[in-house]
C-alpha cells in the first residue's frame, strides 16, 4: 500500500524538466499583467506555487527570468502560428492566416503587446536581450519572406522590402497603441489584416 502511494505521488509531482518552463510562464504572465518593474521574485514563486529556493535553483536572478519569459513568448508565438497553418497548403491562404493570427496575437492581445513593448525598452541597454529579440525577429522575417515568395512571383529583393515594411508597420502600430489603444482593437482587425495583405501581395 505504501509503495502504491509513493508511486502515485511520483506520477503527480511535476517533472524536474518542466519547472523552468513553469517558472518562465509565470514570469511572463505577471510581467505582461503588472509590468516587469512591479513584479518580484517572490511574486513569481507564489504564482508558480513553488518556494523561492526552488525558483533560485533554476534562475539566479530576475534578469534571467526576464530572458526566460521572452523565450516563453517566442515559443508560444511560433507554436500558435504553426498550429494555425497545419491544414493549409494554398500559399496565399497560408500568408493570410499568418497575418490574421499575428494581428490577433501581437497587436490585439494587450498582454503580449505590453510585454513586448517593455522588452524593446529594456533591450536598448541590454545587449543579450537585444540579441535574443533580434534572433526571434530574424526568424519571423525569414518565415514571412518564405510565405510571400510562395504566394507571389516577385523577385527576392522586392519580397524582402515588402516584408520589412510589413513588419515595421506592425511594430509601429504596437508602439502607437500604448497611447492610442483604439488602433489595436478587435473592431480594427479586418482592416489591419487587409492593409498588411496589400503590402505583401499587391503588384506595383
Amino acid at each position: 500500500m505504501n509503495r502504491k502511494r509513493a508511486r502515485s505521488s511520483v506520477k503527480t509531482a511535476p517533472a524536474a524538466g518542466e519547472m523552468p518552463d513553469r517558472l518562465a510562464a509565470s514570469a511572463f504572465a505577471l510581467f505582461s499583467e503588472r509590468g516587469i518593474n512591479a513584479v518580484s521574485l517572490d511574486d513569481i514563486a507564489a504564482h508558480a506555487h513553488v518556494t523561492k529556493g526552488s525558483l533560485y535553483w533554476h534562475y539566479d536572478s530576475k534578469d534571467a527570468l526576464v530572458k526566460a519569459a521572452c523565450a516563453h513568448y517566442y515559443r508560444a508565438y511560433n507554436r500558435r502560428i504553426n498550429d494555425e497553418l497545419t491544414d493549409i497548403t494554398d500559399p496565399i491562404k497560408r500568408l493570410e492566416r499568418t497575418l490574421d493570427t499575428a494581428v490577433s496575437t501581437c497587436l490585439e492581445d494587450r498582454k503580449n503587446r505590453i510585454f513586448t513593448t517593455e522588452i524593446f525598452s529594456l533591450a536598448v541597454h541590454d545587449e543579450e536581450l537585444r540579441r535574443s529579440w533580434r534572433q526571434f525577429s530574424d526568424s519571423v522575417r525569414e518565415f514571412y519572406i518564405g510565405l510571400v515568395k510562395a504566394a507571389t512571383r516577385l523577385a527576392t529583393r522586392e519580397v524582402e522590402r515588402r516584408v520589412d515594411f510589413l513588419l515595421s508597420a506592425m511594430e509601429g502600430l504596437k508602439l502607437r497603441a500604448q497611447y492610442e489603444p483604439h488602433l489595436c482593437v478587435s473592431s480594427s482587425h479586418k482592416v489591419i489584416v487587409s492593409q498588411l495583405r496589400r503590402v505583401a501581395l499587391f503588384a506595383e
